[in-house]
């Protein structure tokens, strides 16, 4: 875990174990069940992984400094590199976005009891190039949760505020920071993980796992 002030990675000479190339997806089955790997990421236009961090901005540059990254587990299965969305994705939120109803422990604390139409657990900044979570850091050991209960009628407004990350704070968005987030619903609802669905469920139990792999800059 960082701490203010603190200097995130290192320098070194040390030769990538893996190789990996593609999204977020990608890196986070590439490095799910090999603990401590450093990795060689080549992103694609779509990760916001490397957006956050800033890899691929000049693929000729390279600074030759190791970072930890954190991962999320979701219930001892799938992992994510980046994010996971419980219900309707933020910037697909419109005035009729059906709602469920949540019951919200963070690190075995109940924080939200209610109906809400999204829940958002992330380790990084961005989604499809959104701010969608402005103090998301990928190497920080804590994810950054979000629960949408925006009514109706100011979604459209919340969804023109996305990219800059000025949709929070917001009184209808309930935010935390955790280590482990669980998530109970009176239905089943689309999960999607690093951008990609999975099946749909009624419960969700995500933990963080601190500096799972290292990132080759």
């Amino acid at each position: 875990m960082i701490r203010p002030g603190e200097p995130w990675g290192q320098p070194t000479s040390a030769t990538p174990d893996l190789e990996v190339a593609g999204g977020d997806a990608d890196l986070a089955s590439a490095v799910a069940r090999r603990p401590g790997v450093l990795v060689r990421f080549q992103p694609d236009a779509g990760s916001d992984l490397a957006r956050a961090i800033g890899l691929g901005i000049d693929p000729r540059v390279t600074l030759g400094v190791e970072v930890p990254l954190d991962l999320l587990r979701v219930d001892d299965g799938p992992v994510a590199t980046n994010m996971i969305v419980i219900g309707t994705p933020p910037e697909a939120l419109g005035r009729f976005a059906r709602r469920f109803g949540a019951n919200v422990r963070v690190d075995s604390r109940p924080v939200f009891h209610g109906p809400c139409t999204t829940v958002v657990i992330s380790t990084g900044q961005f989604r499809r190039g959104l701010d969608l979570v402005p103090r998301g850091h990928p190497g920080d050991g804590r994810a950054e949760m979000q629960i949408y209960a925006v009514p109706g009628r100011q979604r459209r407004e919340l969804r023109t505020r996305l990219a800059t990350g000025t949709h929070v704070p917001h009184p209808m968005i309930t935010q935390r920071s955790a280590a482990r987030v669980s998530v109970s619903i009176d239905r089943r609802v689309p999960l999607e993980v690093d951008g990609r669905p999975v099946p749909a469920t009624d419960l969700v139990d995500v933990e963080v796992v601190p500096s799972a792999y290292r990132l080759l800059l």
